[in-house]
């Protein structure tokens, strides 16, 4: 399978985000990346349920939405209400990680774990058959623009290893600091899905980052 980008719409123009939107909508793009944080998890915080509804409107891709907030049971139904067709919660902030999973999925969304840049991917030998994707951050969560963690290829290939050992169909997903170096060494590694904010759109042409990221 081609690898999929997902632009992070946190990196998205505010004042003109329906633009940006319909940029996404006619790229080689793949999914929305819509980060949620609460200002507890991560020291950020980002748009909310209300936001995220104004942008399914428009959004004609899948809407992959990560959650950087604490309890994220509490709201599993309220993201499937507002559009989201991917929810990913932090293996960090999940006392009981398999029944939040088991939550997500019986709202009929894909499920997925968030693991930090220092948590290992041995905490998902127990788990890694029920889930749809791994998400590994490549940046310490909360704020865009940051530098690509180089430990993330190491991790790549041991998830990759685990993925292939167990039989899980999980796909692995990249978060931070991605760009047009970083990219083939990712795909090479093992990675799946690959999330670029900063590195988009605040480039000359965000269509053509895209394009050139979607053929790394």
């Amino acid at each position: 399978m081609p690898h999929l980008i997902a632009p992070s719409v946190l990196a998205a123009d505010f004042a003109n985000l329906q633009q940006d939107i319909e940029m996404i909508n006619n790229s080689e793009a793949d999914w929305f990346h819509i980060d949620v944080m609460d200002g507890m998890f991560v020291p950020n915080i980002s748009f909310g349920i209300p936001v995220i509804k104004a942008i399914k409107k428009h959004a004609k891709k899948p809407m992959d939405v990560h959650l950087m907030i604490v309890e994220p049971d509490r709201y599993i139904t309220d993201f499937k209400n507002a559009g989201a067709n991917i929810l990913t919660v932090h293996y960090e902030t999940c006392t009981h990680l398999h029944r939040t999973i088991q939550a997500i999925k019986i709202e009929d969304m894909k499920a997925g774990v968030v693991l930090n840049p220092h948590t290992p991917i041995a905490v998902l030998e127990d788990i890694i058959t029920d889930l749809d994707v791994v998400l590994l951050m490549s940046v310490n969560p909360g704020f865009g623009g940051q530098s690509f963690i180089e430990n993330t290829y190491k991790k790549v290939i041991q998830l990759r290893n685990l993925i292939d050992k167990s039989g899980s169909k999980a796909l692995i997903e990249i978060d931070g600091g991605v760009n047009a170096i970083n990219c083939p060494k990712l795909v090479a590694a093992g990675a799946d899905i690959l999330v670029a904010g900063s590195f988009i759109f605040k480039s000359d042409n965000p269509s053509e980052t895209i394009k050139v990221l979607k053929n790394c």
